[in-house]
């Protein structure tokens, strides 16, 4: 017997669409990353591709088999192969994939040098055509920062805060995830662990106090040595300090594309 495939049948309202598939669905993958560090994570994907005006509809099915057959490792260097795997097993001339996903690093503690993981949010997006193609890694890194100015005021102390910092970057292809997070984490008034012994805390905490900086000061450090690194072509950064003494948040924003300016556009 002959199943109809209604999918393939002509669509007569000559309207292209520009993207289509499914989201919000989960599914386990082994994430590598620097020095083939593997680590099993959940990721939620985002999977879509154009559809010609003259074709009724794409096959669904399709995004979910790529994921349970293509799709049980996946890198920063594996993701455009995959995108473009998606796309031509779609039959469609560009495809649009993202992911999202927590990634855990062991962190060692400054002095006991006791280990804890941090999670860290990751996100990955990207398209795919046959004359172009992007991928944009997403990192949201916490970090301490302590405020110049409580320091400078106050007899006793100084106030600090939780900040989230927000990387949007276009690589060359051959960074990291770690690498980004190494990157801010220095810049920052200190770096967070999720478990400290006394001799650590007390470590941490006259290091910001040594180190303040304003979310002014926070994201410039951060976009310096964004320029700095010749494997990031193109980026958006946010740092945005949790208030200790406010009941809101002080953020900061600087965008780059090195690609534009290296144009002389």
């Amino acid at each position: 017997m002959t199943i109809e495939d209604v999918q393939n049948h002509p669509d007569s309202r000559n309207m292209p669409i520009n993207k289509v598939g499914i989201k919000d669905i989960r599914h386990p993958f082994t994430f590598v990353d620097k020095g083939d560090h593997l680590q099993a994570t959940v990721g939620t994907f985002k999977m879509s591709v154009n559809l010609p005006h003259h074709q009724k509809g794409t096959h669904m099915s399709r995004f979910v088999a790529l994921l349970n057959e293509d799709c049980q490792r996946l890198s920063i260097q594996s993701f455009q192969p995959l995108l473009k795997l998606m796309t031509q097993r779609l039959e469609a001339d560009r495809g649009f994939l993202s992911t999202e996903f927590l990634y855990f690093i062991n962190k060692s503690a400054p002095i006991t040098g006791v280990k804890s993981l941090l999670d860290y949010q990751v996100k990955l997006d990207g398209y795919w055509s046959a004359t172009d193609s992007k991928t944009v890694i997403k990192v949201v890194i916490p970090v301490t920062s302590l405020c110049p100015c409580s320091k400078k005021i106050s007899e006793y102390g100084a106030h600090n805060q939780r900040s989230h910092i927000t990387v949007e970057a276009t690589t060359d292809g051959t960074m990291f995830v770690e690498e980004i997070i190494q990157l801010v984490e220095k810049q920052a008034s200190s770096e967070l662990f999720s478990l400290l012994k006394r001799p650590d805390e007390k470590y941490v905490t006259e290091l910001a106090y040594d180190n303040p900086k304003f979310v002014e000061d926070v994201v410039r450090d951060i976009a310096y040595a964004l320029n700095e690194d010749d494997r990031i072509l193109a980026y958006t950064l946010e740092a945005e300090n949790f208030e200790s003494i406010h009941n809101h948040s002080a953020y900061a924003v600087i965008e780059n594309n090195k690609l534009t300016k290296n144009t002389g556009a």
